[in-house]
């Protein structure tokens, strides 16, 4: 009776300065990771789409396909993340990943044919595969058990600051000189990589983990229940989040009919990463309102983002709320998923998260190849409809409780 005072006094105590520093030293190197990988490799494509099918002379269905063979190799390094995590820890895949957008995307800025072009995409599209995860064994390690949480929701959001820097870089960098543009980032994702080389752990995570690393993990322990509602979430935030980062600077170029378009689609995409920063405080978010009621609010900004655009892409009014209603929901949606998989997979977070992701990335592969098609026959519009229809579906599924909220 006497230790439960104590404990609570305890959890309520502040971290030590060493604490502290370990954790804002994590989340620097976690935003700096996913902004070079999501922010540069995987959504630069998207954002550069206009200049690239202009110089390799690509048809929407082939954008399409290329859209969803860079998420193939995605699902690969996801897949090899999943079983090499308890072997090597957080700082071999992170490097590795580092090194695929680095390698990747200046290969993507020296392509003077699209197989060139191609090998360069699909192979900074791994890099998120490598890198996401693995900042949840990370976090396991090196953040204390109560601010875990606010640490893996905090890390996603660093896609909004590679936006909010790529988006000028278009305005300055296009046309022609489209592909110096790529070369900033392949030097940014080194960067970046050498940082994290500094800063994440090595090897595995403990000797408990190392023990666990023999341990068979049957279909059970990846299908259950309560990871259900988790992967269909995860489906469907790929298939919304990949039909409107690869379309939406081509939607809004094509009905403003050039000129001036290219201005507004390099606005466009700045606002969206500035509004998007406001995930820093989605763990506040998380923890006033529970992750079920934000999870309905977030899907349901995601539809609204989508039909705006999909409704009326000439609009500076709608591209605008477009904009601002996408970026912060968007990357509050990454963090749902990081801080939701924790909940279902305490034991073995990495490879947990990675089933996750593994959900997401076949969402991200059947989305483009799906929306390429549809906008080929009837448009791009009618794509972002078909994805504000998966968003409000998705709202009828329903995360568990947080601890805090139990």
């Amino acid at each position: 009776m006497v230790t439960m005072p104590v404990t609570a006094t305890t959890s309520l105590a502040a971290p030590p300065p060493e604490s502290q520093s370990a954790t804002r030293r994590l989340g620097m190197a976690g935003l700096s990771a996913v902004g070079v990988s999501f922010g540069f490799a995987r959504y630069g494509y998207g954002l550069f789409l206009p200049d690239i099918r202009a110089e390799f002379d690509l048809p929407m269905s082939a954008v399409g396909l290329i859209g969803s063979a860079t998420y193939v190799g995605y699902l690969g390094a996801l897949v090899l993340v999943g079983f090499f995590a308890v072997r090597v820890g957080p700082r071999a895949l992170v490097t590795v990943g580092g090194l695929s957008a680095t390698v990747g995307m200046a290969l993507v800025a020296v392509a003077n044919g699209w197989p060139v072009l191609v090998a360069g995409l699909i192979l900074a599209g791994t890099s998120p595969g490598w890198i996401w995860a693995p900042f949840s064994d990370a976090a396991d390690r090196m953040v204390p058990a109560g601010q875990r949480e606010r640490v893996l929701a905090l890390i996603p959001s660093g896609t909004a600051f590679g936006v909010v820097v790529a988006g000028p870089m278009a305005l300055v960098m296009h046309g022609s000189n489209w592909n110096y543009a790529w070369l900033v980032f392949a030097a940014a994702a080194l960067a970046a990589t050498l940082y994290n080389i500094r800063v994440l752990p090595a090897g595995p995570p403990s000797p408990k983990a190392r023990r666990r690393r023999d341990e068979r993990l049957g279909v059970r322990w990846f299908v259950r229940g309560s990871a259900v509602p988790l992967y269909l979430t995860a489906l469907s935030y790929g298939v919304v989040g990949s039909v409107y980062w690869l379309l939406a600077v081509e939607a809004i170029s094509s009905a403003g009919g050039g000129g001036d378009a290219d201005g507004t689609a390099a606005a466009f995409w700045t606002v969206m990463g500035a509004a998007g920063t406001l995930g820093v405080f989605t763990g506040v978010v998380f923890t006033r309102l529970g992750l079920r009621r934000s999870h309905l609010l977030l899907f349901g900004l995601l539809a609204v983002a989508s039909a705006l655009l999909g409704a009326a892409p000439g609009s500076l009014v709608a591209v605008g709320l477009s904009a601002v209603l996408y970026g912060p929901s968007f990357m509050a949606g990454s963090a749902l998923l990081a801080v939701w998989s924790y909940q279902i997979f305490p034991e073995r977070p990495t490879t947990g998260f990675s089933a996750t992701v593994f959900f997401l990335g076949i969402g991200t592969i059947t989305g483009p190849a799906a929306a390429g098609a549809l906008a080929d026959h009837h448009g791009v519009g009618w794509a972002f409809l078909f994805a504000a229809a998966v968003a409000l579906a998705t709202g009828l599924l329903r995360p568990p409780a947080l601890p805090t909220e139990r």
